[in-house]
């Protein structure tokens, strides 16, 4: 469960969101979306601490969190097998010894997106589908109970895209907490139950069809084209 109340974010001592409100339930399944500039990274990064806000988050579980495709040093030097390795870190820490069932969760979340056959391969040879595959491996050793994911299906191929989804589905099943950013209206609206939309403060909040109605989304759009990157910053009267 994640619960925010009265969460806003600054930068440079301006709102990017404000006054964020509402609950992501135990087991629920959410694409966040919104026009571009509405604060959808922003909103993920506020619950996993990498931005300074004021409100509370509160987070009842354990937590992994996958930033975009771009943020990774894709030269950083760790083959596949590795990256799914780290996935355990927060059990094995910097200086303990992999175990034998470790590696082994390790081979059968390779095996699950695909990637038995480029364990020893480096990240940097990888094509993007490849390298979002390999990430995902790293969150199915992880296992964590809510799962944060900003814009997975982005320049990445449609073979992919299927694997990719298909494992949301999977999780949720399991009774995991997702959140993910989608860009993809028709996406969010068929594969994800709940949305939450966004511009810089929320527009709707609810079940898909609900919240990604075509009012909704204009009322988004209007949103963001009369916002002012120089609010000053506000304060719940």
């Amino acid at each position: 469960m994640i619960r925010l109340s009265n969460l806003t974010v600054c930068y440079r001592r301006h709102p990017a969101i404000h006054h964020i409100n509402g609950e992501f339930c135990v087991g629920s399944h959410t694409a966040i979306v919104g026009p571009n500039g509405a604060g959808k990274t922003t909103l993920l990064k506020a619950l996993v601490g990498l931005l300074p806000s004021t409100g509370t988050v509160e987070i009842d579980g354990d937590m992994a969190y996958l930033p975009q495709l771009t943020e990774l040093d894709r030269q950083f030097p760790l083959t596949v097998e590795e990256l799914a390795l780290a996935g355990d870190w927060h059990k094995s820490g910097n200086w303990k010894s992999i175990d034998h069932e470790t590696r082994h969760k390790a081979h059968a979340a390779l095996h699950r997106v695909g990637l038995t056959d480029f364990a020893a391969r480096p990240l940097a040879m990888l094509s993007g589908g490849q390298l979002q595959r390999a990430r995902f491996a790293r969150l199915i050793v992880q296992d964590a109970s809510i799962i944060l994911l900003d814009e997975p299906f982005n320049s990445v191929d449609s073979r992919t895209t299927d694997t990719l989804l298909t494992l949301l589905d999977e999780w949720h099943a399991a009774g995991k907490t997702i959140v993910t950013v989608v860009h993809d209206l028709a996406m969010a609206r068929s594969r994800f139950p709940s949305a939450l939309l966004l511009a810089r403060e929320i527009i709707a909040w609810d079940r898909s069809e609900i919240a990604l109605s075509q009012d909704n989304i204009t009322r988004a759009q209007t949103a963001i084209e009369h916002w002012h990157d120089q609010t000053e910053w506000c304060e719940r009267s």
